[in-house]
């Protein structure tokens, strides 16, 4: 768009408001900024009317070219802006001309040439500062951020007992620069992408060129760039946007906090997805399998992961279904269980003026808005909350005739076997697919508890994640994959990525490794045998 024109359409428009006063950086695309400094000041100053923290400063150069910087007050270092300036008012005459300006007078480590109002609007709202001077069509963002950020901390909702203690925080930069410091490679790119009309949000791709699949990068970019949307203030916004099936209460990406399982995850020839403004990272693509997953499962002995993850699985099928067994159990088929426990089960339940399936949903229900309660109060009150007042309000419906006895060990086992799977929105999504199967156990008893895991596990075979089977390796089966899902095979015989993610290199630990590590124990054999 030429520059006159946009400038007197925003002239025609103005008494209504309707042009510059409420122009986003989508309609400034391609309108390029004026050789005419007043004209730029005047583009302004009406499109950041009324914002307070918007600054434009005027100063001259030596040869009285005059020149502005342009910066959002809170997001820059007022230092490094200030240098800057310093250095521009001392420039000598004949020296007006922005490239001489960018390789000859600016202390600024990182400078970019903008052309356009959109480029350099979308530099200064990110914490640059834009510079534009008189007779010159192209302007400076100068790299001065400073914003405040919150320091690198512990992960609080990845915590681990061996590994890294270091957790992602709100900006994007740092926290690509932590995922650069563990993979020290040229081969890990990052794509930067901007989405958003209104929050413009600094998005970027990260992936090891020459082990990820490059149709998953591809696949990955467009769904990103095809997003048309005011504002994404959280990952979570990118998740809902991307997925294959919004509708499944099964997760399609896992998200982390931690810079190892990012960098693990590319390793493996996935894909990393950083979204300025949240700790959260998205993982694409994902498996069940995939979650159930800790970090910590590659840094302990195999014997010792191997047991957690069985453990892990177990509490996982004890989550999901104990309570759609007891009601059946103790609704139609009381003949399954022991005599002994029959008359116990029956005593404590003589005076409950509830069935089963009531007990079971007030239960749940009552300690699903505990752990709410203990997520949302602070920390300090937060955990005394969920721990006394499921003990009293446990206590006081037994003792009430409300529930009993047996329902409140019922729900407590299941409760605790919620808070063994790793991830949160898995675990979430095992919460409330419990209340579906506690209906169909009423109904059916057994057999309707079957039927509802089958059309769960019919469902999740159905699912992908950008093309990757949701049950893969096991549906469909890839018996080299199973290694490192249902167990943790040692290091040594974990040699390739994992193939069903159609990684272009799928060799992780050298042949020379293997064939000392085989020749090692060859030798310890033999002497083994010469000692005996």
């Amino acid at each position: 768009m030429d520059f006159k024109k946009f400038l007197n359409k925003g002239r025609e428009e103005e008494q209504n408001d309707l042009h510059l006063e409420a122009c986003s950086l989508s309609e400034l695309e391609g309108v390029p900024i004026s050789p005419v400094l007043d004209d730029n000041i005047g583009i302004l100053e009406r499109m950041f009317s009324d914002c307070s923290d918007f600054v434009i400063r005027k100063f001259q150069l030596k040869n009285s070219v005059h020149a502005i910087a342009v910066f959002v007050d809170g997001l820059i270092n007022t230092q490094e802006v200030n240098e800057a300036l310093k250095s521009l008012m001392i420039l000598e005459d004949g020296s007006a001309d922005v490239s001489y300006i960018e390789s000859q007078w600016l202390p600024v480590s990182q400078i970019d040439k903008v052309k356009d109002y959109k480029g350099l609007l979308q530099a200064v709202l990110s914490g640059d500062t834009g510079i534009l001077v008189e007779g010159n069509d192209e302007g400076l963002a100068l790299g001065i951020r400073g914003a405040e950020k919150r320091s690198v901390n512990e992960p609080e909702g990845e915590s681990v007992v061996r590994g890294p203690r270091e957790g992602f925080i709100e900006n994007i930069r740092t926290n690509t620069s932590m995922l650069r410091r563990k993979l020290k490679t040229p081969r890990l790119k990052m794509k930067s992408l901007v989405v958003g009309r209104e929050s413009n949000t600094n998005v970027v791709v990260a992936f090891l060129e020459g082990i990820v699949d490059p149709k998953l990068v591809n696949e990955v970019t467009h769904r990103i760039s095809r997003i048309e949307i005011d504002a994404i203030l959280e990952s979570g916004y990118l998740e809902a946007l991307i997925q294959d099936n919004e509708y499944s209460p099964f997760p399609q990406l896992m998200y982390s906090e931690r810079p190892d399982t990012v960098a693990a995850a590319l390793l493996e020839g996935r894909v990393a997805i950083f979204v300025d403004g949240t700790p959260m990272v998205l993982l694409a693509p994902t498996t069940f399998w995939m979650m159930m997953q800790a970090s910590e499962d590659h840094y302990e002995r195999f014997q010792m992961s191997t047991f957690l993850r069985w453990l892990r699985y177990l509490f996982l099928a004890i989550s999901l279904v104990t309570p759609a067994l007891y009601v059946a159990v103790t609704t139609y088929h009381q003949q399954m269980l022991p005599t002994t426990l029959l008359l116990s089960i029956a005593a404590a339940r003589e005076a409950i003026p509830f069935p089963a399936i009531v007990e079971v949903f007030i239960m749940e229900i009552a300690f699903e808005a505990l752990r709410e309660a203990g997520i949302r109060l602070p920390k300090t009150v937060g955990q005394a909350v969920s721990i006394l007042g499921a003990l009293v309000v446990g206590q006081g419906a037994v003792q009430a005739g409300i529930v009993s006895a047996p329902m409140v060990i019922v729900v407590s086992i299941t409760g605790i076997a919620s808070f063994t799977i790793p991830h949160f929105n898995a675990a979430i999504a095992i919460r409330l697919l419990r209340f579906p199967l506690m209906v169909a156990a009423a109904v059916l008893g057994i057999y309707g508890v079957l039927v509802g895991l089958l059309v769960i596990v019919g469902h999740m075979a159905s699912l992908r994640s950008f093309g990757i089977p949701y049950l893969s390796p096991i549906a469909p089966m890839s018996v080299g994959d199973l290694k490192d899902v249902l167990v943790r095979a040692p290091w040594s015989k974990l040699v390739y990525r994992p193939g069903f993610l159609g990684i272009q290199n799928a060799r992780r630990i050298g042949g020379d490794f293997i064939a000392k590590a085989r020749r090692s124990e060859e030798d310890a054999e033999k002497r083994e045998s010469n000692d005996d």
